[in-house]
């Protein structure tokens, strides 16, 4: 017995009926001549067995089969017609995905802009990974990431000799030490000693590189260290009082001006330094939305909203 000859063809048809209200209507809108419409639609009833029009009245309505059918079937024929207009842009130049890797450093929050203007404007899908330290890095270097967004320092030594990255400067981060009010660091005259900050416990975040060498920032020489994986968890971890450490003046401002936490001053080098943020991406994953989010990313106003 032969398939239903249930096809986009003939869900357009149907759709044509139903919105015109005539198959002599439906047949003009498809450029068709009525007779040939007329036998479309016997055939495909035919084949399904079921009755998709009403004819009993000057108009044609659908049944509660055929009404069924054209709702499912106007999902299908959307669904061709993105396929459709993601093909052409395909053929244009635009990846299939691109792959970025988000330094922690960034919120993701701050890139939901960027995200919706892409999506409204590229056919591409993307996938955004989330990368501590050296992580942003080793995705680039394992294949694992197209471009990096927050990508610190300077990158390793293949990137450094120019194997296939480049890079733009993002932005700097100033980093602060900060402590909970009632730790016991916080009644010490500033600048705070470093032989303190080495007896107490520190708050790090992991580094995420799964190739590369794992990376640290910022720490003191303390035999203590309580790894946590994302910057939140180490804000939430020094709010609560748990240890010390380093943190991004941007991602602890809020806690700073409720109180949370205290900035003070320390021997150590890093205190009040800002640190470098890089843009970095392979060269050879050029395309049209890797180019779009390279333009967008050299925007001072992008800049500035993604890491200030």
């Amino acid at each position: 017995m032969p398939a239903p000859a249930l096809t986009l063809d003939a869900l357009q048809l149907v759709d044509a009926i139903a919105r015109r209200g005539s198959f002599a209507a439906a047949a003009k809108e498809l450029g068709r001549v009525p007779s040939a419409v007329t036998y479309a639609v016997r055939r495909l009833e035919d084949d399904l067995d079921v009755l998709l029009f009403d004819r009993r009245s000057y108009r044609a309505r659908l049944t509660p089969a055929g009404a069924e059918l054209l709702r499912e079937g106007r999902h299908l024929l959307a669904g061709a017609d993105d396929l459709a207009r993601r093909v052409r842009r395909f053929a244009k130049g635009w990846e299939q995905e691109l792959r970025i890797a988000l330094d922690a450093i960034v919120p993701f929050e701050r890139l939901l802009p960027l995200l919706a203007r892409f999506c409204e404007a590229a056919p591409t899908q993307l996938r955004i990974t989330h990368e501590v330290l050296g992580g942003t890095w080793d995705a680039l270097v394992a294949g694992r990431a197209d471009l990096a967004i927050g990508a610190p320092e300077q990158g390793p030594e293949q990137a450094r000799l120019g194997a296939g990255y480049r890079t733009l400067l993002l932005g700097r981060v100033q980093f602060v030490f900060a402590i909970a009010p009632k730790h016991p660091l916080a009644g010490l005259p500033e600048p705070l000693p470093l032989a303190e900050l080495r007896r107490l416990r520190q708050i790090v975040v992991g580094d995420t590189s799964q190739h590369l060498a794992p990376r640290t920032a910022g720490l003191l020489g303390v035999p203590d260290v309580l790894t946590v994986p994302t910057i939140e968890a180490k804000i939430a971890a020094q709010i609560a009082g748990l240890g010390v450490g380093f943190v991004p003046e941007p991602l602890a401002r809020a806690a700073i001006a409720a109180g949370q936490l205290v900035v003070k001053r320390t021997e150590h080098a890093r205190g009040g330094q800002t640190s470098p943020l890089h843009v970095a991406w392979r060269t050879d994953a050029r395309g049209k939305a890797l180019d779009w989010w390279l333009e967008e990313l050299k925007r001072p106003e992008v800049q500035r909203a993604l890491v200030e």
